[in-house]
C-alpha cells in the first residue's frame, strides 16, 4: 500500500530538449553578465570614470558603445537562436560562441577585479563550459 501511494505521489519528470537547456544556460549567462556590470557601478570612482568618459583604459566613444552593445547582443540572441536553429547549426554555433566568450569573460577581470567580479566570471565560464558540453554531446539520429 505504501509503495502504491509513493508511486502516485511521485513527481513526474519530463525530458527537456538540448536546445531548451542551451537557451536556459544563455539566459543565466545574460543575467550574470548584466548584473556584474551593474554592480560595478557601486565600486568607488566608477561613476567618476564614466562621467570622465573612461571605461578601464578605453575612451567612451560611439565605437566603444557599439562594441559593448554587440558583446551583449550576441549572447542575448543565443537565447532565441538556441531554440530556433536546426540541431546541427545550433550545435556548432553554440560551441563557437561559447568558446569565444570564455577569454572575453576572463578579459573583463583585467584591471581592478573585485571578488564579485571574479565570482561572476567563474560562474559565467562554468555556464559557457556547460553550453559547450551540452552542444558537443547533442544526441545524433541513428540512420539504418
Amino acid at each position: 500500500m505504501i509503495n502504491k501511494q509513493a508511486k502516485q505521489n511521485a513527481l513526474k519528470e519530463f525530458p527537456v530538449s538540448v536546445n531548451l537547456k542551451l537557451a536556459a544556460l544563455w539566459s543565466s549567462f545574460m543575467f550574470l553578465y548584466i548584473y556584474v556590470d551593474y554592480l560595478h557601478l557601486y565600486m568607488p570612482n566608477s561613476l567618476e570614470d564614466m562621467l570622465a568618459g573612461k571605461v578601464f583604459v578605453f575612451d567612451v566613444s560611439q565605437a566603444f558603445l557599439l562594441a559593448s552593445l554587440v558583446s551583449v547582443t550576441i549572447p542575448a540572441l543565443m537565447i532565441f537562436l538556441s531554440v530556433a536553429m536546426s540541431a546541427n547549426l545550433n550545435r556548432w554555433i553554440n560551441i563557437v560562441v561559447a568558446i569565444i566568450y570564455i577569454p572575453y569573460t576572463l578579459f573583463n577581470l583585467a584591471g581592478e577585479a573585485w571578488i564579485h567580479m571574479v565570482f561572476g566570471a567563474l560562474v559565467e565560464v562554468a555556464i559557457l563550459l556547460l553550453i559547450i558540453r551540452y552542444a558537443w554531446k547533442w544526441p545524433r539520429l541513428v540512420v539504418n
